[in-house]
């Protein structure tokens, strides 16, 4: 992983370049809960997705009993970090602050417009026609957390699966690897694909050694689930800008299914502390590490959530 000095070297470098062959360089961006300014030293392909992120808006009530409140972080806000980054389509998630309430995420990818999708919580109450119209507004899976207060009890994960199968969604679980384990059977029989946030939340040091790991390898293997490569920072005991133990995570996940990936920014970071927010660019920039092949990158970034979302 390239050091901070070190990008700026680059960036520096590539700003030359631009000006000697008469090429307005891009300027640094400042983007809310985002630490850093720079852009990512990876080339975006075309169609290059941020698969995990938020958005909060104090109008909206919070959830009884989410404990989860981060200040604003809007539409305008989160398209600042497209434009530094150079994102192209993006996936805009629930948290678990509003719980089943969807409107602000509905909203949302409303504003957003064709580029964006969503993924809802709902609890096994919700109806065939909500479901009708999620699904038109662009919403494609539903989210389900054993980590925080909010949403829908984890009871109410295989009725909703059952309730959403014919629409081609697919179930979100932010779960620590140990729940994992102790859920193995019940996500061998889910009706729908599961995907798994923030690479399984298996603890450090085990990394790729903890049983989870095995545990969602048998799911990507035999009931196509997917990984998202996001919140490296969460569990990371080394921290930037290599997070090099979250990274030999990402490594093995890369090298087990690369075709069942994909990456996320996890923007704004509402579980980090306003004045540490990590940076966005790294975290980008770690793709490099872990998926060194360009092709494979571009497949993360671009061929598996246009499958994984219908873009």
């Amino acid at each position: 992983m390239t050091s901070p000095m070190t990008r700026r070297a680059n960036f520096a470098v590539l700003m030359g370049a631009a000006f000697a062959t008469g090429l307005r360089p891009a300027s640094a961006q400042t983007v809310p809960w985002s630490s850093g300014t720079e852009s990512s030293t990876i080339t975006m392909p075309p169609g290059a997705t941020d698969c995990h992120h938020h958005i909060y808006d104090a109008r909206f009530p919070a959830a009884p009993g989410a404990t989860l409140r981060p200040p604003d972080a809007s539409v305008a806000d989160y398209r600042l970090l497209m434009q530094r980054l150079g994102l192209t389509r993006h996936v805009v998630v629930q948290p678990s602050t509003y719980g089943v309430d969807n409107s602000l995420l509905v909203q949302s990818v409303k504003e957003f417009g064709p580029t964006a999708r969503g993924i809802a919580m709902l609890d096994a109450a919700v109806t065939a026609e909500e479901l009708k119209r999620l699904d038109a507004a662009g919403i494609r899976g539903v989210r389900f957390g054993t980590r925080l207060p909010g949403g829908a009890p984890i009871t109410d994960m295989v009725p909703v699966a059952r309730k959403i199968a014919d629409l081609g969604w697919h179930i979100q679980l932010v779960s620590d690897g140990d729940k994992i384990v102790e859920l193995a059977d019940t996500l061998k029989g889910m009706p729908v694909p599961v995907v798994f946030d923030h690479m399984g939340h298996l603890p450090e040091p085990a990394g790729p050694d903890h049983p989870g790991f095995k545990v969602i390898a048998d799911l990507i293997d035999k009931n196509g689930a997917w990984v998202k490569l996001t919140g490296v920072y969460l569990l990371s005991k080394v921290g930037p800008p290599t997070y090099a133990d979250r990274s030999r995570l990402a490594r093995a996940y890369v090298q087990l299914a690369p075709e069942r990936l994909v990456w996320g920014s996890d923007w704004p970071h509402p579980t980090s502390p306003a004045d540490a927010k990590p940076d966005d660019a790294v975290l980008l920039d770690l793709l490099a590490n872990w998926a060194p092949e360009e092709a494979v990158r571009n497949r993360i970034l671009v061929a598996n959530p246009t499958k994984l979302y219908g873009f």
